[in-house]
């Protein structure tokens, strides 16, 4: 598989491209877009993009973990994780592409 990673640049110029609003304008449009998704995470709601897949915030409770290296337990305090789950659409497409 190759390194190449899709960044916020990569995603303003393919809606400048495609829906042809300015570069600035697209800019902006994505940055609103991902601050929107953002301030739901961070409320603790769900992002569902259909086709797409769904964040989601879950909370994981405190537990005793182990230093690997020491065998030592220390805890780890309770904390909120990101979640993202795939849709079936988004599972078959990539799943399409180990075909090729």
């Amino acid at each position: 598989m190759g390194e190449k990673t899709l960044t916020r640049m990569d995603l303003s110029e393919a809606v400048f491209q495609e829906v042809g609003l300015s570069r600035n304008e697209s800019a902006q449009l994505v940055e609103s877009v991902l601050e929107h998704m953002s301030d739901a995470l961070v409320r603790g709601e769900q992002v569902k993009i259909s086709s797409f897949g769904t964040f989601s915030v879950r909370e994981k409770a405190a537990r005793i973990g182990r230093n690997p290296k020491t065998g030592e337990e220390v805890p780890i305090h309770p904390r909120r994780v990101l979640t993202f789950r795939p849709s079936h659409l988004m599972k078959d497409r990539v799943a399409d592409g180990n075909k090729g």
